[in-house]
């Protein structure tokens, strides 16, 4: 809720003292009244009550009046003004309000981010690059005018240590709360207040000091991540797990459109390519970041269309006897379970969230075959 700014209501009370002090003063002196009449003729002046139990008679007298009843007018105006202001904020406010929250509702799955300075907007842009519904709650204004809002971003000015409205919004269609602020003690508040009412919430948040990580751990966040170590990418891909999949498979370099049509038409993401080169634990990483078919198809043209680049290809699949791995991010579990039955139609799949060194035994055991 919106308070009267202390500006407004200290200029307000200077105002209405410095009129009753002019007032009663010159009641005193100009009209010639006691103390307690002064008092009583100020104040139904300056409300224009104007009762005629003292009429001035005088010219002295005529003026002081009018200057006390016009300073009254004035002050009333002021004051109107100011009330009537403050209501039309509020219901603006109100409003805008109401109209955010109906955007929510109608928001199938969605992201919270609680913070957005440096850390927060990396987090921001891999999730909206990604097409994803992001909630974005930060108690700076200046912050917030500066973030476009549309279908899929709702940006709230509110602070999330002080509302609950952070633990409300982290219900079902809560895919992840991310908590990018960087005050350790904000980010447990947070944690807590949220985790006392959705015990299975996907917490992610940050910690700017190493020592606070047990802390948080404590209170119910699921992963915890310090920037000044890794990212606020990295944010990103703890907050989608567990969606986020990799998934090492086998199959030649024309099967390569194929594979990816599967994967952007399951609405996922293919976040980047690792070549396993036989026994070797560490493979050669790619980044993609895409799950628009159009990237697809401009890079099967580009290969068709140089036979360099195409040789290039050809004999890094060769190296790797055509194992690599995909890192894919999507909505949820049942988006992968369907995936997986569809890529197992067009190619081999070697297995499911398999470790460096497990698929370095594998490469190593499919040479040996040969």
């Amino acid at each position: 809720m919106t308070k009267l700014p202390v500006k407004y209501i200290s200029s307000g009370l200077i105002i209405i003292l410095a009129l009753f002090i002019y007032g009663v003063i010159g009641s005193v002196f100009i009209m010639n009244l006691n103390l307690i009449d002064a008092i009583y003729y100020s104040i139904i002046t300056m409300a224009t009550v104007g009762y005629g139990d003292y009429i001035p008679t005088t010219g002295i007298q005529k003026i002081f009046a009018t200057t006390l009843a016009l300073g009254g007018v004035a002050l009333l105006a002021y004051v109107f003004n100011i009330i009537l202001t403050n209501v039309q904020e509020k219901m603006s406010e109100y409003s805008k309000g109401a109209r955010k929250l109906k955007a929510i509702e109608v928001m199938e799955d969605y992201y919270i981010i609680c913070g957005f300075g440096r850390v927060g907007k990396v987090v921001f842009d891999e999730l909206t690059q990604r097409n994803q519904n992001v909630i974005v709650i930060e108690k700076s204004k200046e912050i917030c005018d500066t973030i476009e809002e549309n279908e899929n971003i709702v940006v709230i000015n509110d602070d999330a240590i002080e509302d609950d409205l952070v633990a409300k919004l982290a219900g079902d269609k809560c895919r992840s709360v991310i908590i990018c602020t960087g005050d350790d003690v904000s980010n447990l508040f947070i944690v807590l207040t949220i985790r006392e009412t959705n015990p299975t919430a996907w917490i992610v948040t940050r910690a700017s000091k190493l020592e606070n990580i047990k802390r948080l751990k404590k209170a119910g966040a699921n992963k915890i991540v310090s920037p000044e170590i890794i990212g606020g990418k990295d944010l990103y891909f703890e907050s989608a797990k567990p969606h986020v999949l990799k998934i090492t498979v086998k199959h030649t370099t024309d099967e390569i459109f194929d594979e990816f049509k599967i994967i952007t038409e399951n609405g996922c993401t293919l976040e980047n390519i690792e070549y396993h080169i036989p026994g070797i634990e560490t493979p050669l990483t790619r980044k993609i970041k895409t799950m628009d078919l159009s990237d697809g198809q401009k890079f099967i043209d580009n290969l068709n269309s140089n036979d360099d680049q195409k040789l290039a290809v050809e004999n890094l699949y060769k190296t790797v006897n055509n194992i690599h791995s995909h890192l894919i991010s999507g909505p949820d579990k049942p988006t992968f379970d369907k995936l997986i039955k569809d890529l197992e139609k067009q190619e081999e799949i070697i297995g499911i969230n398999l470790t460096n060194r497990e698929i370095a035994e594998i490469t190593a055991k499919e040479i040996k075959q040969y």
